[in-house]
């Protein structure tokens, strides 16, 4: 592809005469360049591409994109931009010829619900027969397989490559996570969306964006345009008081949902139990019932969207009842863990104060014995929400044990010495064990009949990161382990 082509609608800093130089490929790290790339050097958060400019001259680039001034004598064209990130993002659609364009983007943010709205409204759109592509949090996933997600939301070169692959196996819809992150740094600049969901702001990944102010102003990018136009329609939950300000925002392109308030998709009642759930809500359509295999209370704001999602993409009531009602649980949310113990074991993803809320708040709806609770809080990440925390935790669970999560380089027993300021005068309410394989053996030899046991903050995830690097660890792979030497088979 021709360097001219490449560059279209990518902002300069300065007028350029544009060689005719004939572009193999696009690389924003050195180690991926070969002969014919170019190169954009990128600012990252731990490192500068700029600082490796030179690296990828000598593996082959034959340009560089950069938003530092050229370096004197540097012997091949550099492009100097007003933003590295948003045109490493216009470069790599144009390098795979605006696949976006040519699908139908459906894009979901929010804090808490993201991972089971994009499974749920794939699922259906699947069931009724149409091919899909699935970028998640915990795989992306086509027609043609899955891997495991290396972040919610790819880097937009990758992601530009994903779209293209996903082309190519006749794919007609994208259903996409989008996190703050990925606005933030531009890794959905030039997407065209055909549709934004949002499911709900609460404080979280405040270490990187300081006030809850600028997490909102991140996640509203995604409704008022990416680098493109705005999406053509918004699914918003307007129980939530920023979804309302969204609603304003998008008044004749949206469509609303609710579980309280008067919306376009109304909950009017509903029953759950530790199978399932069952729904009767208003649409535009008239009156639907419909049953889900789903547990927990946050699921019926997530079925709410998927619903008004696959509505407006057009499904009739049918097809998407059948496909809410055949939906799988979600791997690593409620997550129902079974080797024939006398108790209920659940492993979830809640890592934030109001997804740890909800969640208890869930299994008390199932009306067990005792809620015993295990949770830890990630290291580099949000200090505040530590204690806060631990407070719902006293509030909530009847016993709780702390150990880690993703400690990264911080000290664990720091993290749970802040997570344990939030519990009051009941030191008898918890207990401490850093070593998350021992907490899980000591949590699950505490269970008895008719209690609910979780295992939170992780989730899907089969990994651990420590100081020293990452180790595989999964949750459930444990407590099953756990659980077979405790006499348990299943």
């Amino acid at each position: 592809m021709r360097l001219a082509t490449l560059l279209e609608r990518v902002e300069l800093a300065r007028e350029l005469q544009t060689p005719d130089l004939e572009i193999n490929s696009v690389a924003y790290d050195s180690r991926k360049v070969s002969p014919g790339t170019l190169f954009v050097a990128m600012k990252g958060m731990k490192t500068d591409g700029n600082f490796y400019a030179s690296q990828a001259l000598d593996n082959g680039a034959v340009a560089v994109v950069s938003a530092n001034p050229q370096p004197e004598s540097f012997p091949v064209v550099w492009i100097q931009v007003l933003n590295d990130r948003a045109a490493l993002a216009r470069i790599g659609a144009n390098f795979y010829q605006n696949p976006s364009k040519q699908l139908r983007l459906v894009g979901i943010t929010g804090t808490n619900g993201k991972t089971s709205t994009a499974f749920l409204i794939d699922f259906i759109l699947r069931g009724a027969g149409i091919r899909t592509g699935l970028i998640s949090t915990i795989e992306y996933r086509g027609p043609a397989g899955s891997i495991p997600a290396d972040r919610t939301t790819p880097e937009s070169l990758d992601l530009q490559a994903l779209f293209g692959r996903f082309l190519e196996q006749g794919c007609r819809y994208v259903v996409m996570e989008v996190s703050s992150h990925a606005l933030a740094l531009e890794r959905v600049h030039a997407c065209q969306f055909r549709t934004a969901v949002f499911t709900n702001l609460t404080p979280d990944h405040l270490d990187f964006h300081h006030t809850l102010g600028n997490y909102f102003t991140a996640k509203r990018q995604l409704f008022v345009g990416t680098g493109s136009e705005p999406p053509r329609k918004a699914i918003i939950n307007v129980d939530d008081p920023r979804g309302r300000i969204l609603a304003g925002d998008c008044l004749d392109r949206c469509l609303t949902y609710s579980v309280r308030a008067p919306a376009d998709f109304q909950l009017l009642d509903h029953s759950l139990s530790s199978s399932g759930m069952e729904l009767q809500l208003q649409t535009p359509l008239g009156f639907l019932s419909v049953s889900s295999k789903l547990i927990g209370r946050p699921n019926l704001m997530n079925i709410l969207a998927a619903i008004a999602t696959t509505h407006d993409l057009g499904l009739d009531l049918d097809r998407i009842k059948k496909g809410v009602q055949l939906c799988p649980p979600v791997p690593g949310r409620f997550q129902t863990i079974d080797c024939g113990q006398p108790f209920r074991l659940v492993v979830d993803y809640a890592h934030t104060e109001d997804a740890l809320e909800k969640l208890l708040l869930a299994a008390r709806d199932l009306s067990p014995r005792r809620i015993l609770l295990l949770f830890g809080c990630g290291g580099d990440r949000d200090r505040f929400k530590r204690p806060v925390m631990g407070a719902v935790a006293e509030r909530l669970s009847d016993f709780t044990v702390l150990t880690s999560d993703n400690p990264r380089s911080e000290d664990p027993l720091k993290i749970l010495e802040e997570i344990q300021r939030g519990f009051s005068s009941k030191p008898s309410r918890y207990r401490v064990e850093p070593d998350r394989r021992l907490a899980i053996q000591q949590i699950l030899k505490s269970g008895e009949p008719g209690d609910l046991v979780i295992l939170a903050g992780k989730g899907h995830e089969t990994y651990q990161i420590l100081a020293d690097g990452a180790i595989h660890f999964d949750d459930r792979e444990v407590a099953e382990q756990v659980l077979n030497n405790l006499g348990y088979k299943g």
